[in-house]
């Protein structure tokens, strides 16, 4: 990193309009870099989009050329393809990467990290790298359990992920939100974000022409998680389904573990592994529950009575402020 670049306290999140990008800027206003230099960029379409930053009024801005001049962080919290488009600039202009596009894991080039991850791998903290992944909030928790569970001798697992319409932003929430009240009046539903009926509905797939494959998150999701697992354990299977909800990633797992495994060993792991175990009677896990944590929320493991050895995992974590919140302490490490 060129020495301007160390010295500097230039911050920019590109994609600044997004949900991601908002709770990133307001997490790193109540960090360590509150009283650094914000700079806020975005797709054309959101440029101009009126906001604040360090407690003054603020524009987003389109990327241009010395958009990324003499910043030392950069965050990439739009979509992967803006992220394709400006990744090289920021880069050549001396800045460390964080992206939470999901983009660089696919593409190369970048390190993926999480807190725990390091000590789940037997690593060093990796305090080099140029650019750093940080995983959603589905990858995080398939990754991490992955890795808790491989201490139990894991011969298997399967993850189901429930994705809430928040992951296509504002404009996924405004159409759950109208199609709810047009159904509730019997009147058709509109469909432009998702070009299907996505309130009161679980789905696998979108409608054709919805730009937001879940396809492309299921990709998304399993090559986060192969990085982060890093070879030293098989890649879990992962779905991604739809759920009919705002906020909150929710997941359901099967485990196949050592069948004299007793529930004790299984809950140490689970906890070493960063994950916050809720005891029965307990408020969730659920969207509600891990609403506005930095933490993923694991119900306490069930054994399948017809099945020695195979465990039902339950778990939620908020898929907007997790990973932003471990951006902030990524970049609180670095620093």
């Amino acid at each position: 990193m060129p020495s301007f670049a160390r010295e500097s306290k230039r911050i920019v999140i590109a994609g600044a309009s997004s949900l991601l990008g908002a709770e990133l800027k307001s997490l790193l206003e109540e960090s360590k870099f509150a009283g650094w230099d914000f700079r806020l960029v975005d797709e054309e379409d959101a440029a101009g989009t009126l906001t604040e930053a360090g407690g003054e009024p603020a524009v987003i801005q389109p990327v241009e050329e010395g958009s990324f001049e003499h910043a030392r962080l950069v965050f990439f919290a739009g979509s992967a393809e803006f992220t394709r488009i400006n990744v090289d600039s920021a880069t050549a202009a001396g800045a460390r990467v964080m992206d939470l596009s999901g983009r660089l894991v696919s593409g190369g080039g970048s390190l993926a990290w999480f807190p725990k991850l390091d000590e789940l791998l037997a690593r060093q903290f990796p305090a080099n790298a140029s650019a750093y992944a940080i995983p959603s909030a589905a990858a995080t928790a398939a990754a991490a359990l992955s890795l808790a569970l491989a201490n139990c001798e894991l011969q298997g697992l399967v993850i189901n992920c429930f994705q809430p319409v928040s992951e296509a932003g504002r404009a996924g929430i405004e159409e759950l939100e109208s199609q709810t009240g047009q159904l509730l009046s019997f009147q058709s539903v509109g469909q432009p974000v998702f070009d299907t009926q996505v309130a009161f509905n679980m789905l696998n797939h979108y409608g054709p022409e919805c730009a937001k494959k879940l396809e492309a998150t299921r990709t998304r999701v399993r090559a986060e998680t192969k990085a982060c697992l890093g070879g030293k354990v098989k890649v879990p299977a992962i779905q991604v389904i739809h759920a009919p909800v705002f906020y909150g990633t929710t997941f359901s797992a099967c485990a196949e573990l050592d069948p004299e495994l007793r529930r004790e060993k299984i809950e140490k792991a689970c906890t070493d592994a960063g994950f916050l175990l809720i005891q029965p009677g307990e408020a969730g896990p659920n969207n509600l529950s891990a609403a506005g944590e930095k933490v993923i929320q694991l119900a306490v493991p069930e054994p399948d009575p017809s099945q020695a050895g195979t465990w039902w995992l339950w778990g939620a974590a908020d898929n907007i402020r997790l990973p932003a919140a471990n951006a902030v302490k990524l970049v609180e490490m670095l620093a």
